[in-house]
């Protein structure tokens, strides 16, 4: 069996590293793009006809087809600009130390593939015609990746009350498990978000070399 060499992450910290910064960017423009579409004439808006191809579509309902772009696009699209700050403060708070950690070609690579778990997870058990907007099912994964790197950490909730970041991790996943299993959250991807934790984690143990199909460089922190 040959060697396996330990993953080295980059040692320089940033407090608005690359990924994050083009990802608030990209995220903020879409936003807007979004506010300039609904002011026009949507039936003369190429801008309006552009953004209605990125949302998630199911496949074979009734209404917009899916096409397999929106397994990423429609993470760049957002329902009102609460929706939007909370998804890129949280990207922000939590992901800033886990791209100065890995690296950011390393942390790009886990956010796409938890958008794109996420997504896939929504389609496999929500096949209702509304579209699904948002980031959140990349930040659930970044939220998994802090709470595994720094779990004692604490974190305060409204600025007021300090949590541990385990304890803060398990109580969103057991919140998403419940709401998406009792369905008490209405209009939110619930599934979505349980998609971008259980992909997020099952990538870092992978690269972590705690499954049966191991990387060539184990990352270690």
């Amino acid at each position: 069996m040959p060697r396996r060499t330990q993953y080295r992450p980059p040692t320089q910290f940033s407090v608005m590293p690359p990924v994050i910064k083009n990802l608030l960017v990209l995220n903020g423009l879409f936003f807007l793009a979004q506010f300039l579409a609904a002011e026009t004439v949507a039936s003369s808006s190429i801008l309006a006809s552009v953004l209605n191809l990125m949302p998630l579509y199911p496949p074979g309902t009734v209404g917009p087809d899916f096409w397999p772009w929106q397994l990423v696009s429609y993470s760049f699209l957002h329902g009102s600009f609460g929706h939007l700050f909370f998804n890129m403060f949280a990207l922000w708070m939590f992901g800033v130390q886990v791209e100065n950690r890995w690296g950011s070609q390393r942390f790009a690579f886990f956010y796409f593939v938890c958008v794109i778990g996420a997504a896939l997870t929504h389609l496999l058990f929500v096949s209702s015609p509304i579209p699904t907007v948002g980031a959140s099912g990349g930040v659930y994964g970044i939220l998994l990746a802090f709470g595994m790197m720094f779990p004692n950490q604490p974190i305060y909730i409204w600025f007021l009350f300090p949590i541990k970041a385990k304890w803060l991790v398990i109580g969103f996943g057991a919140l998403e498990l419940y709401s998406a299993v009792t369905g008490t959250q209405a209009g939110v991807a619930n599934f979505a978000h349980l998609g971008g934790m259980v992909v997020g984690f099952l990538l870092i143990q992978y690269w972590r070399g705690k499954l049966p199909v191991e990387p060539d460089r184990v990352m270690r922190w």
